[in-house]
């Protein structure tokens, strides 16, 4: 096994350095037969957005190609890099209350960050709505939920998109871009320390500049951060869930000839969290951000990562290609009985590392079929592998041990999974009479997952649970869709699409369950988008139906306390969203989002033999809501501003059985701020009211008094920014 992965990684790395080397041979030959380079454009200054006159236009890559978000047949919100100043976003969930039916299921451990769109959501191993940083899939979620530094834009895109995503974009894709370096002679960046209750303490510092100008840029961003935790254990007086990190990015941009470009984007980052912050659900409604442990663990991860983006514009068609390296380690402990009795814990190590190759072909400018039609196009090619070890104990106290007086230890598991796979893909769009787009797509993916599996006891209870097997999936995923312009700055359009996530191998379950099947589903989608007022109201708006079959559910193994991955039947979703944003006058932002989602099994589905028929999917908000305001002022000493935002969330349930929920509730956060020159200053509440809420919680069997745990969701929490910008 170990050999045949080994294979697979020189192979692949291989490939990716010797078209590295290919590149940068061709690179200087390029530039001897092309004109010397033009400056790039200076990016407009934003050091006061709020006092434009009118929104400005968004452009998105919701289908890898740079488009006005008004034209694109799919539903799709953008949080630009000034949105996410404004509402102080750290990480992708934090963006995500502006996106209607989006959602995460988070705990207090950061590697445990999965999105729910529409209804449709999935486990860290086999996610269903892949984030996407700079162009790099991240094919384990573990890896995805990291700190935002230097960010430009985050596009949540609803709906399949396994046309030309491929694999694990049943549900939709999460976009994130870096802001490329600037060209500038005198560097330009910012620093500022934010600090506030829970003694939390951070600092942010980016830069920017040219090494050689017109041809070399580079960027620096950093993190430091640290807070006290929310919960406390009630047996010995500590905080659980306390937090620190550390992160960096840093970018290369080179021009070497007017058309080439070419970018090297390094991260890192370091979290050591505390425990998981969970109880019994009963207890946390009576008493929130309370736990009771006689054991106290940790949570630590390390991501690393390194992406190569290249592009050529050509005179027959465009190349670019989108090179990732990606690698994560955690280890985390637990009190798995979450209780003041030393009954069981858990030590659990995971690794995964994983290399991503796309190239990408595209039209240069639309070509000419008749004299009412054009054709934009795009084709390419995805290659990846991945392998993920887990070495995972519990060590069983000698109070419940079946052996007498001896504590027992569970090795479960310890798993390597292997997976390497292809995917072909190709797009085109035709325009006609300027006013009706037609686009048709198709993707062929292609994969093969090797597992060890070993699961064994320390006194041995028996035999040890050995599996070694391979298995290959393989789909094709379609989309089609009409756009039509009414107006130029009005569209409607409908879609139909088909999404697909893989199956895979389970690294625990019960015997005869290590094995899941493919996931796929049908979306219907129709939509209207459009401008008024000379660019100051946007409104989308869309209607969804979506049926999918063998749904892949992260359900518990009875009295092991641990999950698996099972295909338990189908479901149906539907559903609409309503966005807008308006600027009646200059400094004056309003905004708002309403998404509606009703999610249920099929009818014949069953979970261990129970029928859940009609049940609404877990974890799934029928309604969310988000609702704000934002206004900025030019003063004499400078620029004063404010924004406030009420987020709700409609009520879910936990379970598949649908035995416990969350009722609906609403969140209030504020934020106030100054700036003259280079200072800024700025102010912020989050949970205004101080509600209380559990947003996670899962059957725990015997081990809990109610028969789940749960982790209450963030209090109150304010504090200050000061900073300068240079």
């Amino acid at each position: 096994m170990n050999s045949m992965r080994q294979m697979r990684l020189t192979r692949l790395t291989g490939f990716a350095h010797g078209a590295l080397i290919a590149l940068m041979i061709a690179m200087p030959a390029a530039a001897q037969q092309t004109a010397p380079p033009a400056p790039p454009a200076t990016p407009q200054s934003t050091d006061d957005p709020l006092l434009r006159v009118g929104l400005p236009p968004v452009t998105v890559t919701a289908q890898k190609e740079a488009a006005d978000i008004r034209t694109l047949p799919l539903s799709v919100t953008a949080v630009s890099k000034e949105m996410i100043d404004a509402l102080g976003v750290r990480i992708v969930s934090d963006a995500a209350i502006v996106a209607p039916n989006v959602s995460f299921t988070e705990f207090t451990a950061r590697k445990l960050s999965n999105a729910r769109v529409r209804g449709i959501g999935s486990s860290p191993t086999n996610p269903a709505i892949t984030t996407f940083l700079d162009g790099v899939p991240q094919l384990n979620a573990s890896s995805s939920s990291v700190e935002l530094l230097d960010v430009q834009q985050i596009e949540f895109v609803r709906g399949p998109q396994s046309a030309l995503f491929g694999r694990n974009a049943l549900g939709g894709v999460i976009n994130v871009t870096s802001v490329k370096p600037a060209f500038t002679k005198k560097w330009t960046g910012t620093a500022q320390v934010p600090f506030g209750n829970y003694s939390a303490f951070d600092l942010r510092a980016n830069a920017s500049g040219a090494l050689i100008p017109d041809t070399l840029a580079a960027g620096v961003a950093l993190a430091y951060g640290t807070r006290d935790g929310y919960t406390i254990n009630t047996v010995t007086g500590d905080d659980l869930d306390s937090r620190g990190t550390f992160a960096f990015k840093g970018q290369l941009l080179w021009v070497p000839a007017k058309d080439w470009t070419a970018r090297v984007i390094v991260s890192g980052e370091r979290d050591e969290d505390g425990d998981y912050a969970l109880n019994d659900l009963a207890t946390l409604r009576a008493r929130g951000h309370e736990s009771a442990r006689d054991f106290e663990g940790h949570t630590d991860r390390n991501v690393f990562g390194t992406t190569i983006l290249t592009e050529r514009k050509g005179s027959l068609f465009n190349l670019s290609t989108t090179t990732g390296f990606v690698r994560w380690t955690s280890q985390d402990s637990t009190d798995l009985d979450y209780s003041a009795l030393p009954l069981i814990t858990r030590l659990n190590d995971e690794e995964n590392f994983q290399i991503t190759q796309e190239v990408r072909l595209s039209s240069v400018e639309p070509r000419k079929l008749t004299d009412r039609a054009t054709l934009r196009w795009q084709a390419g090619a995805f290659l990846f592998t991945q392998n993920y070890q887990q070495d995972a104990v519990n060590t069983i106290s000698p109070f419940i041990s079946p052996i007498p007086n001896t504590a027992l230890k569970q090795y479960s598991p310890v798993a390597e999974l292997d997976d390497f796979g292809v995917g072909v893909f190709g797009q085109g769009t035709a325009t006609i009479n300027e006013k009706i787009d037609v686009t048709a797509g198709l993707r062929l993916d292609h994969e093969k997952k090797d597992a060890d599996l070993k699961t064994f006891s320390d006194p041995a209870l028996g035999a040890p649970v050995v599996l070694v097997t391979d298995d290959s999936f393989s789909h094709v995923s379609p989309q089609v869709a009409v756009a039509y312009r009414l107006a130029p700055t009005r569209t409607v359009y409908g879609n139909v699409s088909g999404g697909y996530k893989a199956g895979g191998f389970n690294p625990i379950s019960p015997a005869g369950s290590e094995i899941y099947g493919e996931e796929k589903s049908w979306n219907l989608e129709a939509g209207y988008k459009s401008v008024y007022y000379n660019d100051r109201l946007w409104v989308s708006a869309a209607l969804f139906f979506i049926d999918w079959n063998d749904l892949q559910l992260n359900v518990p193994i009875p009295q092991a306390q641990q999950f698996f991955i099972a295909n338990i039947g189908g479901a149906t979703s539907k559903g609409f969203e309503l966005e807008a944003t308006a600027r009646p006058m200059p400094g004056l932002d309003l905004f708002g989002s309403f998404g509606y989602t009703s999610a249920r099994f099929s009818d014949g589905t069953t979970l261990f033999g129970l029928d859940v028929s009609e049940n609404e999917i877990p974890n799934t908000p029928k309604v969310t809501f988000n609702i704000g305001a934002q206004y900025g002022r030019a003063m004499t000493f400078g620029t004063l501003y404010g924004r406030a935002d009420v987020v709700v969330h409609g009520q879910f349930k936990y379970d598949e059985l649908n035995t416990e929920g969350q009722d609906a509730y609403a969140l209030t956060n504020l934020r106030v701020g100054a700036r003259r020159n280079m200072l800024f200053a700025e102010a912020w509440i989050k949970n205004v009211f101080d509600t209380d809420y559990i947003p996670v919680a899962f059957a725990y069997g015997q081990l809990a008094p109610s028969g789940f745990i749960g982790e209450s969701g963030a209090p109150r929490t304010f504090g200050l920014s000061v900073g300068v910008k240079f």
